[in-house]
C-alpha cells in the first residue's frame, strides 16, 4: 500500500517525538529501533523509510527536544515583563517537575555526557542549539554589553544544568529539593549583583 505524503511526514514527526522522550529518558543508547518502531505501532523494517541512519533519528529527536524547550521558553519570555524575564526562565527549569519527568524536560542534563562521545555530526547539532539557549539566556541579561551577557548566560546555563543532573542524582527527597533551592538562588544572586566597576587610577604628578 503507498501511503501519501502527507501520511508519511505524520508518521516521521510521530516517530521523532515519541524517540526525543525515550532519548531524554533512556540515553543515546538506551533506545532500540526495534522496540521504538513497535511503540509507534510500525514494523522494525519501516524504519529505514524515514531515516538514512540510527544517528539521524538521534539528531532529529535531539532538535525536536531541544527546539520544543526554546519554544517554551520564548513564551516565558513574551509573557514575562523584561525585568523578570531571567528569573521565570530559571524558575521554570529548576522545578521538581523537570527533575522528576527528564522524558519531558530539557535534552542537556539527559544526554551532554553521552553527546561528547559521539561523532562530530552529532557534537555539532548538539553544540548549535545549546549555543541558542546560552543566547536566548544572554537576552534576557539587561544592562549590559552583549560579550558580558552571552558570558554570563553561558555561567547560568552551566549552574542550572549542573543544578538538575545533581538533584536528580540525590532522588526526590530534602536533599534534591535543596539542591534545586540552593542552584536558584546561585543563579539569581549572580544575576542581581551589579558589575564592579573599576575605579580611575590617580594621575601621577
Amino acid at each position: 500500500m503507498r501511503y501519501s505524503k502527507e501520511h508519511k511526514a505524520e508518521t516521521h514527526e510521530r516517530i521523532v517525538k515519541q524517540a526525543s522522550v525515550r532519548l531524554r529518558e533512556r540515553g543515546a543508547h538506551g533506545i532500540g529501533v526495534a522496540d521504538l518502531m513497535k511503540e509507534v505501532g510500525l514494523t522494525h523494517g519501516g524504519f529505514y523509510a524515514h531515516f538514512d541512519s540510527r544517528e539521524a533519528l538521534v539528531i532529529e529527536a535531539f532538535n525536536y527536544a531541544m527546539d520544543r524547550g526554546n519554544e517554551r521558553w520564548r513564551k516565558i519570555a513574551e509573557d514575562t515583563p523584561p525585568e523578570k524575564r531571567l528569573a521565570a526562565l530559571v524558575d521554570s527549569y529548576l522545578t521538581t517537575t523537570h527533575r522528576d519527568d527528564p522524558g519531558r524536560g530539557c535534552a542537556v542534563p539527559s544526554l551532554g555526557a553521552e553527546i561528547a562521545r559521539e561523532s562530530p555530526k552529532t557534537r555539532k547539532a548538539f553544540a548549535a542549539k545549546l549555543e541558542r539557549m546560552i543566547d536566548m539566556i544572554a537576552g534576557q541579561i539587561l544592562d549590559v554589553p552583549p560579550r558580558t551577557a552571552r558570558k554570563q548566560a553561558m555561567a547560568t546555563l552551566a549552574t542550572m544544568m549542573g543544578t538538575v543532573v545533581m538533584a536528580r542524582i540525590a532522588g526526590n527527597g530534602e536533599f534534591s529539593d535543596e539542591i534545586l533551592a540552593a542552584g536558584r538562588d546561585a543563579v539569581l544572586s549572580r544575576a542581581a549583583a551589579k558589575p564592579a566597576v573599576k575605579k580611575a587610577r590617580p594621575k601621577a604628578h
